[in-house]
C-alpha cells in the first residue's frame, strides 16, 4: 500500500485556521447574541420611556395645557436601564405650547421639523431634540426632546457591551495560535530530538515515521551523510588493516634482504640481494599504489556523480600507455573494439580497472603472450584476455575461493571488485575467446545508451 505523506505546512496552517475558526466562531456567536440582548434591551426601554410619557399625559387629560416638568411624583415609573427620560412639548399653529411633560428645560417655538441639537437651561446644557408637525395644516407641533448627556451614557454601554468581547480577543487568539503552531510543528521537534540523540561514533539512520513530504529531503540527506560517515570511518578502518597487512611481508622482506646484504661476502651475492631488495621495494610500491587507487575508489563513490562516457576512447588510451611496457616484456598487446562504447560511470575508475588488469596480465604471463582487451557495447562487457598456459587451473580456482593473493592482483583485484561494485557492474573469470587460455570480464547492467 503506498505510504501517504502528509504536509507540514498543510497540517501547521489546518491547526493554525481551525484555531482561528473556532475563536472567531466564538466571538461571532458571543457578539451575535450580544447584539440581539442589546436590540432587546433598547426596545423594552423604549417601551418603558413611552409609557412614562403616556401614564404622564394621562395625568393631565386630553385637552389640558398642564406644565409637567416637575415629574418627581413619577419616577417610581422608571423601570428598565434604558429607559429614557425623555421630555415632550406640543405647539398650535401659533407656537402656543400646550402641553410640556418632562424635565427638559423651556424650550423656543420654531417651526422646524427633524432632529437637531439644543443648548438648554441655565448653565446650557445639550439636548437632542426631533420636531414634527402634525401634517400639511399645522395645527400641532410636538417635539421629543433627550439630555444628551444620557443618550451617550446610553451610547456608551451598548458600546461596552458589545466591545468587551473584543477585549478578550487578542489573548484568546494569542494562546489559541500558541497551541495550534506548537501542535502543527510537532513532527519537527520529533525529528530535532532524533537528529539530536544520533550518535556522531555509531550513526543511524532516522527511522522515523516522517510522514511529512517536507521532511522527506531532510531526512534521506542526514541518512546519506550518516551513511557516508560510517562508510568513511569504516573504509579508514579497513584501509589501515590493508597497510599493516599488505606491507607487511615486503617491509620484512625488505628488512631480511638489507641484512643478508650487510653480511654478503662477494659481488655476485651482493648483486642478487640488490636485485632482491629492488623486487622488494618495487612491491611495497604497488602494494600502496593499490590501496590508495582502492581507498580513491570509495571516496568516489561517496563523493563524484558519474558521467556519461566513451569506455572505448578510455580503453585506447590505456592500452596505448602500457605499449611500451608490452615492447620491453616481449607481449602482444592489442584492443578488440567495434566502436563507441557509451555509458555512465567514473571515467578515472574504469580507467584503473584497464590498467589493473592489463598490468596483471602483463606481470604474470611469460614473454610472447598474447594480451588482449576486448569490448562489446550491444552485450555491455569488458574483458582482459590472455594466451598463457601456467598455472591456469590454479588462477581460475583461486578467483572463485576468493583467494586474491595467489592470482598475483593482491590488492588490485579488490581495487577492481570495489569499481566494478560502484558501477552495478559483476566481475570475475569468463569463458576464453577461442586463441585464449585466460579471461577477466567486468559485465555492465543493462541499460540505454547514453550519449557521450
Amino acid at each position: 500500500m503506498k505510504a501517504v505523506h502528509k504536509s507540514l505546512t498543510t497540517s501547521l496552517m489546518a491547526w493554525a485556521l481551525g484555531a482561528l475558526l473556532i475563536v472567531w466562531g466564538g466571538f461571532v456567536m458571543l457578539g451575535y447574541r450580544t447584539g440581539i440582548h442589546e436590540a432587546d434591551e433598547l426596545t423594552d426601554g423604549h417601551l418603558a420611556s413611552v409609557a412614562f410619557l403616556e401614564l404622564a399625559e394621562s395625568f393631565a387629560g386630553a385637552d389640558a395645557r398642564t406644565d409637567f416638568s416637575n415629574t418627581a411624583a413619577l419616577s417610581n415609573l422608571k423601570s428598565h436601564d434604558y429607559q429614557r427620560s425623555m421630555s415632550v412639548v406640543m405647539w398650535d399653529g401659533q407656537g402656543k405650547a400646550l402641553m410640556r411633560i418632562g424635565e427638559a428645560p423651556p424650550v423656543a417655538f420654531n417651526p422646524r421639523e427633524g432632529f437637531e441639537n439644543l443648548m438648554l437651561g441655565s448653565p446650557p446644557a445639550p439636548w437632542r431634540a426631533f420636531s414634527r408637525w402634525d401634517g400639511p395644516d399645522r395645527t400641532r407641533k410636538v417635539t421629543v426632546l433627550l439630555d444628551s448627556a444620557e443618550r451617550d451614557e446610553l451610547a456608551k454601554d451598548i458600546a461596552g457591551q458589545v466591545a468587551g468581547p473584543g477585549f478578550w480577543l487578542l489573548p484568546v487568539v494569542a494562546l489559541a495560535l500558541g497551541f495550534a503552531i506548537h501542535r502543527g510543528l510537532r513532527p519537527l521537534y520529533a525529528l530535532s530530538r532524533d537528529v539530536d540523540a544520533l550518535d556522531i561514533h555509531k550513526p543511524a539512520p532516522l527511522q522515523g515515521p516522517y510522514s511529512q513530504h517536507e521532511f522527506r529531503a531532510v531526512v534521506d540527506s542526514i541518512n546519506t551523510l550518516a551513511g557516508r560517515y560510517q562508510s568513511a570511518v569504516e573504509r579508514e578502518r579497513e584501509l589501515a588493516s590493508e597497510l599493516a597487512h599488505e606491507l607487511r611481508t615486503p617491509l620484512a622482506s625488505l628488512t631480511l634482504q638489507a641484512h643478508a646484504l650487510r653480511r654478503a661476502a662477494s659481488g655476485d651475492e651482493r648483486e642478487a640481494l640488490l636485485s632482491q631488495l629492488e623486487q622488494d621495494a618495487l612491491r611495497a610500491g604497488q602494494v600502496l599504489a593499490n590501496l590508495l587507487a582502492l581507498a580513491r575508489a570509495s571516496r568516489t563513490d561517496l563523493l563524484e556523480a558519474r558521467q556519461a562516457l566513451n569506455l572505448d576512447e578510455i580503453a585506447m588510451n590505456e592500452v596505448a600507455e602500457f605499449g611500451q611496457a608490452a615492447v620491453e616484456t616481449q607481449h602482444d598487446l592489442s584492443l578488440v573494439s567495434p566502436g563507441p562504447f557509451l555509458m555512465s560511470g567514473h571515467a578515472v575508475l574504469l580507467g584503473l580497472v584497464l590498467r589493473n588488469l592489463v598490468e596483471n596480465a602483463l606481470s604474470h604471463t611469460p614473454p610472447e603472450t598474447r594480451v588482449e582487451v576486448q569490448l562489446d557495447p550491444a552485450a555491455r562487457w569488458l574483458q582482459v584476455s590472455d594466451s598463457a598456459q601456467e598455472n591456469i587451473k590454479v588462477l581460475a580456482s583461486s578467483l572463485h575461493t576468493g583467494s586474491s593473493r595467489s592470482l598475483g592482483l593482491g590488492t588490485g583485484l579488490r581495487v577492481v571488485e570495489k569499481i566494478a561494485a560502484i558501477h552495478g557492474a559483476q566481475f570475475g573469470l569468463a569463458p576464453p575467446p577461442p586463441g585464449f587460455t585466460r579471461c577477466y570480464r567486468l559485465q555492465f547492467p543493462a541499460g540505454p545508451m547514453e550519449s557521450a
